[in-house]
């Protein structure tokens, strides 16, 4: 069984056990976080679409803990006029593996 989920602007195509990376929240590691925003649930053949939303359906999941992305590197310069910096930034993201998905 699949769903497909909203998240943060995304959408996520997740399955039961998939671990899956996430904007960040703050919930400590081992906590719960239910997804509501489900556009699709499908199965062995058959798929239940939402207009936009399936209605009753959720996608639990246990965190794993925050984690930090790649590295994103910022570079400004002016032409001819001796101005260069260089500065960088890392998003943190939390981690969660998906439990049940119930509809």
């Amino acid at each position: 069984m699949y769903a497909i989920i909203n998240d943060g602007g995304h959408q996520y195509k997740v399955e039961e056990g998939q671990e899956l990376v996430v904007n960040y929240r703050d919930v400590p590691a081992g906590g719960t976080v239910t997804f509501d925003s489900v556009l699709a649930v499908g199965g062995a053949g058959d798929a239940n679409l939402g207009t936009p939303l399936v209605a009753g359906a959720s996608v639990a999941a246990e965190v794993l803990g925050p984690e930090k992305g790649e590295k994103l590197v910022i570079q400004k310069m002016r032409r001819r006029k001796n101005f260069r910096r260089k500065t960088g930034e890392r998003h943190i993201f939390t981690r969660v593996r998906i439990g049940k998905i119930s509809v």
